[in-house]
């Protein structure tokens, strides 16, 4: 099934068309109208060089005004022969001959029936081009007419394409699909959307989280802030520290910049809720603090701190270099950057 986009907005036509292949263009009066388009001959000559096939309208009452506003649309400094849509008519299925013994290609539109279709067919319409959305605003089955379409040119070997137009969502395309129509003309907020699904969207962030795991050093991820604090500091150093980088632990270092163990902000609260604000005034080395932090080498992949995370239940990890802290892995920049889901926690 070809895929064309039902447009006349210039930038969303360029848009479109970067897919690479999608094989031609319809456009309205109606549409035009509503875009502002006043000069529709400059438009359609624009056009004609943006696509590889437009179809653009050729109205009249009679056979010879629309055979005249086709010759006159020719005859536009126009970048490629466009494929010229008719409403269907007495008048338009005879202009429809006419126009295709000289070679040109006509679209037959406005189709709500099949002995519509059938009189488009016969006279060699390129494509015929019942509307899905209309028919089903009216309690149609536009879906039985679009298969009655194309059976009836399968069966009768005719050269004609069905193409399905009024496309309101994505689910009209699985539709077009469905019934075996040549060609589905789409609007480009429906097109972007073909590729969307929930289940997608899932499997690909999992694919993103889980290649970030296994590829990214720890070392990539820590933050610029390092609070540390050595062992013959107050606590109310610590308690500045952890202000300033918004994590709830400093590490401690004892003279020769070697880990000795951390500080948290729960340790904090249950020293102040023993001990009083005086504590505040006391050095590490007087009281009591971790000694056996969790830590991990900073060339280490994320998968490892992960699996830390989970194994020892705690926000922060220690980042060593040497035995020397080199920064803090907290628990929520891999939440934040979705490369811990719920199954790590």
């Amino acid at each position: 099934m070809d895929l064309y986009l039902d447009s006349v907005d210039f930038k969303e036509i360029e848009r479109a068309f970067e897919f690479g292949f999608l094989r031609g263009l319809t456009t309205t009066p109606t549409f035009m109208h509503r875009h502002g388009i006043t000069d529709i001959d400059a438009a359609i000559v624009k056009l004609s060089g943006m696509v590889p096939e437009l179809q653009v309208e050729a109205l009249g009452d009679t056979v010879e005004t629309i055979l005249a506003e086709a010759d006159r649309i020719m005859a536009l400094p126009l970048q490629s022969e466009p494929v010229f849509k008719v409403p269907i008519s007495n008048a338009g299925v005879m202009a429809c001959q006419r126009l295709t013994a000289k070679g040109r290609r006509v679209n037959v539109h406005l189709i709500y029936t099949l002995s519509q279709a059938y009189m488009a067919v016969a006279a060699g319409a390129a494509f015929v081009c019942p509307l899905a959305g209309r028919l089903q605003d009216q309690g149609h089955d536009a879906i039985k007419l679009f298969e009655q379409c194309v059976e009836m040119i399968d069966r009768y070997n005719y050269d004609s394409k069905v193409m399905f137009s009024s496309v309101r969502h994505p689910e009209h395309v699985r539709q077009a699909l469905l019934a075996g129509a040549h060609v589905c003309t789409v609007p480009y907020n429906v097109i972007a959307h073909l590729c969307d699904n929930s289940l997608t969207a899932l499997g690909t962030a999992q694919f993103r989280e889980h290649t970030h795991l296994m590829t990214t050093r720890v070392k990539g991820l820590i933050r610029p802030q390092n609070p540390v604090c050595q062992l013959t500091d107050k606590l109310s150093s610590a308690m500045v520290k952890m202000t300033e980088s918004r994590l709830g632990v400093v590490s401690l270092v004892d003279g020769a910049g070697k880990l000795a163990g951390i500080f948290t902000d729960g340790d904090l609260r249950r020293h102040l809720q023993s001990d009083g604000h005086q504590i505040l005034d006391a050095t590490f080395d007087k009281i009591t603090y971790t000694t056996t932090p969790v830590t991990i080498g900073q060339n280490a992949l994320l998968n490892e701190a992960v699996k830390l995370f989970k194994e020892f239940e705690v926000d922060s990890i220690i980042v060593l270099e040497d035995g020397r802290p080199a920064g803090i892995l907290d628990i929520q920049d891999l939440v934040k950057l979705g490369l811990l889901g719920q199954e790590h926690l």
